[in-house]
């Protein structure tokens, strides 16, 4: 499908297709991707020590790092995608290379700098011995190649604001198909351990995300970005760090607040810690089809609010939400049963699996709760009100989740398990905010201002 078409899909056409159509290669991708970090994970977990804990370990502080990436390419997307739904593609394009040249620079700046605090970081939070050797050897690698995923997310960014999810999910299924190809080699044949499954990531990522970047610049492009956009553009620059750092920030300090429960963790024993690694990866496949919906939700959100269609753009987010429901609840209802055999497949330890499983089961009972969440958010962020998709994040964590891990870790009748139960509580209670959110209507209001001229687009900063 076309540029012109899939517009007029997104502004049109039957909203449980254009949802469908937009979201299910979002899902695939999504789902790719996770089977593969559950490859990654089962790579990682035969080396033979403790390198499972060290990478879930770290994991919080890579997503603190790219989180300032991610907030940039939500603004993006949602800027993109209302400047194309009110028909102004120059601006489209001066945006997407304004924010290929912001998120390249942010990728080289914060991973130099992580890189080298990775080690004090890691001590800092209380890791020692092997935990400590792992942690930093995974993490310095990763943080080294920063530019790769900065770079595939201004690709997908520029595409999803388009609607165009098929190419992101063409070239991140090449990037998966790479990576489970050099993981074996990297980790095993070459003996590099826990830093070939780092390396084999970096490489496989930055290839086809650099690759990405170029065919934006190709004349085939229904939305061709010149190499004269990518000059800075003091204004725009502004625009979409306006816009993005509330999202940054609340991606930042929800990383953040995994790394203070990742501490929290720690104190439990490498148990828990393993057990709550293996859980979240295996959840995160039921999550695809809401998380899914959620990225294709911002784009509808944002071409419609662009055009000024405030009723469509509603029915997008009423739609979704009946969706992702049914997809989340089926999904858990039948892994359920199979629960503790899941686990077995990650680990040998009967104490992993006694806890892992009876983290997966409360994970799978509540997990609409979290499609919720995704909507939410996706609709506040294609809207462009990124702020209260930031109150959400952080509301999560920092209000709700670790207070009460705080509060019921010290009661005997909970111990471990107040993770879990703080993770459903917390979930339930912010989905009632955003609910709330979501009613005053202030979302409904686009972030852009759009004007043309006689025989095309007449450039005005918005």
């Amino acid at each position: 499908m076309d540029f012109k078409k899939k517009r007029d899909l997104i502004l049109n056409g039957n909203m449980n297709k254009v949802i469908l159509t937009l979201s299910l290669p979002v899902m695939l991708n999504n789902f790719i991707h996770t089977l593969y970090n559950l490859t990654d994970t089962l790579f990682i977990s035969r080396i033979g020590g403790n390198e499972v804990a060290g990478v879930q370990f770290v994991w919080p502080l890579i997503f603190l790092m790219m989180s300032f990436g991610i907030g940039m390419t939500i603004a993006t997307s949602a800027l993109i995608s209302q400047y194309i739904g009110a028909g102004d593609n120059f601006k489209a394009k001066k945006t997407a290379g304004q924010a290929i040249f912001l998120l390249f620079s942010l990728s080289v700046v914060l991973g130099v700098a992580g890189f080298f605090a990775a080690p004090y970081i890691v001590r800092w939070m209380g890791a020692t011995g092997s935990l400590y050797d792992n942690g930093v050897a995974y993490l310095s690698i990763m943080f080294a190649g920063l530019f790769s995923t900065f770079l595939m997310n201004a690709f997908n960014a520029v595409k999803h604001g388009q609607g165009d999810t098929i190419s992101p999910l063409v070239i991140g299924t090449l990037s998966v198909l790479m990576n489970v190809i050099l993981d074996p080699i990297f980790i095993f044949v070459l003996d590099l351990g826990i830093e070939g499954a780092a390396y084999a990531t970096v490489l496989s990522t930055g290839i086809f995300a650099i690759y990405g970047v170029f065919t934006l610049f190709s004349a085939k492009q229904s939305l061709k970005i010149d190499f004269a956009d990518l000059i800075p553009d003091k204004e725009r620059l502004l625009k979409i760090i306006t816009i993005g750092f509330p999202s940054s920030f609340g991606q930042a300090t929800t990383a953040l607040g995994f790394t203070v429960l990742n501490v929290f963790l720690v104190s439990f024993g490498e148990i828990t810690l393993t057990a709550f690694a293996i859980g979240n990866r295996i959840s995160s496949l039921i999550m695809m089809p809401s998380m899914g919906i959620g990225s294709a939700l911002a784009t509808v959100v944002g071409q419609n609010l662009g055009a000024d269609n405030i009723k469509r753009a509603k029915n997008a987010v009423w739609t979704s939400t009946k969706l992702s429901t049914l997809m989340l609840v089926a999904g858990s209802a039948i892994m359920y049963p199979f629960s503790e055999t899941i686990v077995k497949a990650f680990t040998q330890s009967p104490e992993v699996i006694e806890s892992g499983t009876a983290y997966l089961k409360m994970i799978l009972i509540s997990i609409p709760l979290m499609g919720y969440f995704q909507i939410l958010v996706g609709t506040f962020q294609g809207s462009g009100h990124t702020l209260s998709a930031m109150v959400l994040m952080m509301g999560r964590l920092w209000v709700l989740r670790i207070p009460m891990v705080m509060y019921l870790s010290k009661n005997a009748n909970f111990g471990p398990s107040s993770i879990w139960y703080a993770m459903i509580i917390s979930n339930l209670l912010i989905c009632i905010v955003g609910l709330g959110i979501y009613m005053t209507g202030k979302w409904q209001h686009k972030v852009i201002k759009s004007s043309k001229g006689k025989g095309g687009i007449r450039e005005a900063i918005a």
